[in-house]
C-alpha cells in the first residue's frame, strides 16, 4: 500500500465545494482535449519505442504531478480525504479474442527501467487474464485506450455510489496540419478536483 497523508478538513480550502459536490448523485466532471504529441512521435520513431507504454508513462507521471488527482474520499461517512504520495494505474490490455483484462503498473521509476518491467507485467496479465476487482486499490488511476477511434468525447461507466478515482482515456492519434494530436479524456470527482487541476494535468502531458 502506498503512503498517504490525511487532509486536515478544518484547514481544507475547498471544504464548501467538497461538501456541495459530495451530495450529488453523479459528482463527476470531465474534459476531453487534443494533445500535441508531435515531438513525442519524433522521439518514439528515433528510438524505436512502443507507443502505448511510452504514452502511458507520460500520462501517469503527469497525473501524479497534480496533488488533487492523488486525493481520495474516505471515512465511514465519506467525509474525509487522504492524499497518496504516488498512485499506480490499472489499465485495459487487449486479448486475442477481442476482450480485455486488467493490468496494474507503477511509473515511479526511470523510463528505461519502466519499459521492461511494464512489458513483463503485461505478459503476466495476458497469461492469467482477469477483470475482477480483487486488485483494486484506492491509490490508483483507471486507464483505458480506444486506439481505433480519434474521438471528440467519450462517456464512461460509473459506479454507484460514486467513487473518487480519476479515469483517463485516450484514442487514436491523427495527423493534422503537419502535427500529430491525440484525444485525451479525464474524468474526476468534482468534490476533489476542479477545472484548474485538470488543466494542470493537460499541461503536464
Amino acid at each position: 500500500m502506498r503512503n498517504y497523508r490525511n487532509i486536515d478538513m478544518e484547514k481544507y480550502p475547498r471544504i464548501d465545494h467538497f461538501r456541495y459536490f459530495s451530495g450529488f448523485a453523479i459528482p463527476y466532471g470531465g474534459v476531453t482535449a487534443d494533445v500535441d504529441i508531435t515531438d513525442f512521435m519524433k522521439t518514439l520513431r528515433e528510438k524505436e519505442l512502443p507507443f502505448f507504454l511510452s504514452f502511458f508513462y507520460c500520462v501517469i507521471r503527469a497525473a501524479n504531478d497534480v496533488p488533487e488527482l492523488r486525493q481520495r474520499i474516505t471515512g465511514e461517512k465519506r467525509d474525509k480525504i487522504v492524499e497518496y504520495e504516488y498512485c499506480d494505474a490499472g489499465y485495459t490490455v487487449a486479448l486475442p479474442d477481442s476482450t480485455y483484462c486488467y493490468c496494474i503498473l507503477g511509473c515511479d521509476k526511470p523510463f528505461d527501467e519502466f519499459l521492461p518491467y511494464a512489458q513483463e507485467e503485461q505478459r503476466k496479465a495476458v497469461e492469467n487474464p482477469s477483470i475482477e476487482d480483487g486488485d483494486y486499490r484506492d491509490e490508483m488511476f483507471f486507464i483505458s485506450s480506444v486506439p481505433w477511434i480519434s474521438y471528440n468525447d467519450v462517456f464512461q461507466p460509473l459506479p454507484h455510489p460514486a467513487d473518487s478515482t480519476p479515469r483517463i482515456v485516450w484514442g487514436k492519434y491523427r495527423e493534422e496540419n503537419g502535427k500529430y494530436v491525440i484525444p485525451v479524456t479525464i474524468l474526476c470527482n468534482h468534490a476533489l478536483v476542479d477545472g484548474i487541476h485538470i488543466a494542470r494535468f493537460f499541461e503536464g502531458i
